[in-house]
């Protein structure tokens, strides 16, 4: 994940992970990716690739405040380097306030995926998404989607599930899925310990509080986690209720990542997002200056790789530090988890979210548990339904 403007957004989200990242790694506020770097990142990964697709994503922050004349840039470069035979990809994560008829023409006739941040209806969104100056950006966001839609660039819509947000599933779900133009949803759950802007995630705290507790909560006045943070029952009973009427109305119609995910590993094919698989280690985040971390939710110094002006960002990411990285995920699992009858669908979701303890005080259960073991045991009862349909 490409951060090509670092931190650097336009909005001002306060449930955003990012934002901080300017002063906890020391950058300038306004520092930009160099021309050099640029060309140095996309040849080396080019060349790091093996396989026919090579696949680009850009991230912040917000990257179009780069501006279109990089991306025009980056496509030139891409087809500079590109080998024989390869195709190459690129997806664009965007809150969408910056895009007009220019860049979408761009988009469409360079074969862009975008993905376009979302909150649900008005009141929701604007809620946590305002602009620096505190402007609401609804509108905005509505009329990037128009403007997508209309050039026919596909798009998926990112909802970030926070506490408000998880309080009305339906609603929100009714709301996203008659968005014209886009083919898919992503959810994710909003989830950040209070020191979140101090200190990278603590894969293993035995202080942490166990499963259940009051501190597991985020309206508790010593909750682990910030006000904003989903809370664990409602992140279950949000996706379930979403499920159920996905099931019933929109199955095969809108496509959304955690339930694709969900079906794809009770098939027994292999987990389709990286929160969900037994290992992780491939969403490693570059920053505008070169350095290369671990992970798009650990760019914390401890978690960083090395420089791709001094190393090879290919060796990096087969670096012994990243492998042992992604091999953690799996081999920190807690026995709770070990045994659970969900392991298969789970894998203990996004190591960044392993926060609590399990009942007998081992160290390293995911916050999320009480509301996944929920969701999961609903597609476990679905999936004879979902086989049928299915033909399998």
């Amino acid at each position: 994940m490409i951060k090509p403007a670092g931190a650097l957004c336009n909005l001002d989200c306060p449930y955003c992970f990012y934002l901080h990242k300017t002063e906890l790694l020391g950058h300038e506020p306004n520092a930009r990716m160099a021309a050099d770097l640029l060309e140095q990142h996309i040849r080396q990964y080019i060349e790091a690739q093996t396989g026919d697709e090579v696949v680009f994503s850009w991230q912040g922050g917000e990257p179009t405040v780069m501006g279109l004349g990089f991306f025009e840039k980056v496509v030139a470069l891409q087809a500079r380097f590109r080998k024989p035979g390869q195709r190459i990809e690129n997806d664009l994560q965007t809150n969408g306030t910056l895009l007009d008829e220019s860049w979408a023409r761009f988009l469409k006739q360079h074969g862009f995926h975008v993905g376009l941040s979302l909150d649900g209806p008005q009141a929701l969104h604007d809620k946590y998404r305002p602009t620096k100056g505190g402007t609401p950006t609804f509108d905005k966001v509505m009329q990037a989607a128009r403007l997508l839609a209309e050039h026919e660039v596909p798009f998926a819509l990112l909802c970030v599930v926070n506490r408000d947000v998880a309080r009305q599933p339906l609603e929100v779900w009714r709301f996203l899925s008659s968005v014209p133009g886009t083919y898919r949803i992503q959810f994710t759950p909003c989830v950040e310990p209070r020191s979140f802007k101090q200190q990278g995630p603590a894969l293993k705290d035995a202080a942490a509080p166990r499963l259940g507790s009051p501190r597991t909560r985020p309206d508790h006045p010593l909750s682990i986690v910030t006000e904003w943070s989903v809370d664990a029952r409602d992140y279950g009973e949000f996706l379930c209720s979403i499920w159920r009427e996905w099931l019933a109305r929109d199955f095969g119609r809108v496509h959304v990542n955690v339930f694709e995910s969900a079906v794809a590993q009770s098939l027994g094919l292999p987990a389709q997002m990286c929160t969900s698989a037994p290992i992780c280690g491939k969403g490693m985040a570059l920053e505008h200056d070169g350095s290369l971390y671990s992970c798009d939710h650990f760019v914390y110094p401890e978690y960083k790789l090395g420089n791709i002006r001094d190393t090879h960002e290919g060796d990096l990411a087969f670096s012994k530090k990243q492998i042992a990285f992604g091999l953690a995920k799996r081999d920190t699992l807690p026995d709770y988890c070990r045994g659970c009858p969900q392991l298969a669908l789970c894998w203990g979701e996004c190591p960044k979210n392993r926060l609590i303890t399990t009942p007998d005080g081992t160290a390293g259960l995911n916050y999320l548990c009480e509301g996944l073991k929920r969701f999961y045991a609903q597609v476990q009862k679905d999936m004879p339904v979902i086989r049928q349909r299915l033909g399998r």
